[in-house]
């Protein structure tokens, strides 16, 4: 097996941003837009989606799994429009990873981010697992993304995160040569440079799918004290990074959306905050820490 580790990082002394304005703290909210590119045997899969819905633990299946598929509709139906709703009254911005084949079923949500100037990031073609997919495989659906991607929004994406990774995914988006960044990393509080890609890290805690984890939520303000107390511990440190997770079919439930409500007042209220689009604090890590 071939591969280094690197488990050092910065060490003790992480360097100094140089957040815009002075902030104390850089906050980057992901809305993941995935439905109606997961697994389904209408997408000519072997079976029924699984991970990550109303429905902890579930079997796939190899038919339809209509419960599944109706869990999913909510967040293109339903939640994407009411976190659109949260996130444009405060005027704040939004990096979205979107799937491609999940856009291209809904052009409407994709008009209505591009209408809010929210980044769209590229979250691979499907929303599948791809850790035993070939490379060469994976490879055309890198390139066939951000083909369909450019086709959808008028521009290719800047950014990356394919989350359901395989041992050759980081390098294929290396190799591809025209991502500003890569998020399928959860090493970090800042922003790094692995070789020649910049990878801005993303997180799995700070996250709604928590509240679809045996481990994780079980009622909103268990979600707010949680993003509450991350702001406030890396707004003491200073210098830091946190970015937040959401999910349409998961933070765009009513209860859940009132907290993150919550949350986004909490941030705004701090007034030493920056929060910016994903795009946004890698162009200002690479002017002030290029590699």
């Amino acid at each position: 097996m071939s591969g280094s580790r690197d488990l050092v990082g910065y060490g003790a002394s992480p360097p100094d941003p140089r957040w815009p304005g002075g902030a104390r703290v850089a906050v980057q909210f992901v809305v993941n837009y995935e439905e109606g590119a997961e697994n389904s045997v209408l997408n000519g899969d072997a079976g029924s989606e699984a991970f990550l819905s109303e429905m902890v633990g579930a079997a796939s299946h190899p038919a339809r799994a209509m419960a599944m598929e109706s869990l999913y509709e909510y967040g293109s139906r339903a939640g994407f429009w009411r976190l659109h709703r949260l996130f444009t009254a405060r005027g704040l911005p939004v990096t979205v990873f979107g799937v491609a084949k999940a856009m291209e079923a809904n052009p409407e949500a994709v008009a209505a981010m591009l209408a809010a100037e929210w980044e769209i990031a590229s979250h691979g073609l499907r929303w599948i697992d791809y850790q035993y997919v070939a490379e060469e495989t994976e490879r055309a659906h890198i390139a066939d993304a951000i083909a369909l991607h450019t086709r959808l929004t008028g521009s290719r994406p800047l950014g990356w995160y394919q989350g359901r990774t395989s041992p050759n995914t980081a390098r294929l988006v290396a190799e591809e040569g025209g991502f500003l960044y890569d998020a399928d990393s959860y090493a970090d509080d800042l922003p790094y440079w692995a070789g020649t890609q910049l990878i801005v890290p993303y997180t799995l805690d700070v996250n709604d799918m928590k509240f679809v984890a045996l481990n994780g939520f079980d009622e909103g303000e268990a979600f707010f004290r949680y993003l509450r107390d991350t702001f406030d511990q890396l707004r003491e440190e200073g210098g830091r990074m946190m970015s937040v997770g959401l999910h349409g079919r998961i933070a765009g439930k009513p209860a859940r959306a009132r907290a993150l409500a919550r949350f986004l007042d909490h941030v705004i209220a701090s007034g030493d905050a920056w929060v910016a689009r994903r795009i946004d604090i890698a162009r200002h890590w690479m002017e002030v820490h290029p590699q």
